[in-house]
């Protein structure tokens, strides 16, 4: 029998990740432990060859000062945010495959001045000579409680979905609070580093093999049939 699987980040993203699941036969419950909201924030002087977005969050939070950056392309972390920012108007000029800094990567030659629409949780990034970048926070993520009723789902055995660091050290933080098993919980994480963020001591912790919900989906389907796993 396969396990159940939830999937914790915020919305939209969440109903997102159910639809892809049910898409491929997976039925995942939504159980977001987040909520987005805007942030005040400014456009840094100097001009800018492009807006570099790793979310689409970026684009839903942002408000008006967005529409005044239409004119710019877009260089988008994957396809889902690429369609964001056509559907907002926007021409786009590259699009990821394997996060942002394989995208800025991807980029290594040209010189460009890129503006990072980006929450307060954000990934590192190293841009190759050449690429400078300018950071705006123009969402955060506000943590929400882990319902008691869902605490004892977990506690029976389930996989839960990691989309990013700060829910994954959420996720492990209410599960202790409210005396969930940890042994009891497989949990597959979109990269490496978000796994290392949920802590030790899971009945299983893998992180997918490119950070994009396709890998993260195929990572869950034998995550969840794997009586082996941990």
């Amino acid at each position: 029998m396969s396990l159940p699987i939830l999937a914790i980040r915020p919305e939209p993203g969440c109903s997102a990740t159910v639809a892809a699941g049910a898409a491929q036969g997976l039925a995942i419950t939504a159980c977001p432990l987040a909520d987005i909201r805007p942030v005040p924030w400014s456009v840094p002087a100097g001009e800018f060859d492009g807006l570099l977005l790793g979310s689409g969050n970026a684009l839903r939070h942002g408000g008006a000062l967005v529409d005044k950056l239409v004119g710019k392309p877009v260089y988008a972390v994957a396809e889902a945010t690429a369609d964001a920012a056509r559907q907002r108007g926007f021409q786009v000029g590259a699009v990821g495959h394997g996060g942002l800094q394989a995208l800025l990567d991807s980029l290594a030659g040209q010189t460009l001045r890129l503006l990072r629409l980006a929450g307060r949780e954000r990934v590192p990034l190293a841009p190759p000579p050449g690429i400078a970048i300018e950071t705006a926070i123009a969402y955060e993520s506000l943590p929400r409680p882990l319902p008691e009723e869902t605490a004892e789902r977990l506690s029976a055995g389930a996989l839960v979905l990691l989309h990013s660091a700060a829910a994954a050290g959420h996720f492990a933080g209410e599960c202790d609070r409210l005396a969930v098993p940890r042994g009891a919980v497989r949990l597959a994480a979109l990269s490496a580093r978000i796994g290392a963020a949920a802590g030790p001591g899971w009945a299983a912790l893998r992180s997918a093999g490119e950070p994009n919900d396709a890998a993260l989906l195929a990572l869950a389907r034998e995550l969840c049939h794997d009586p082996a796993s941990g």
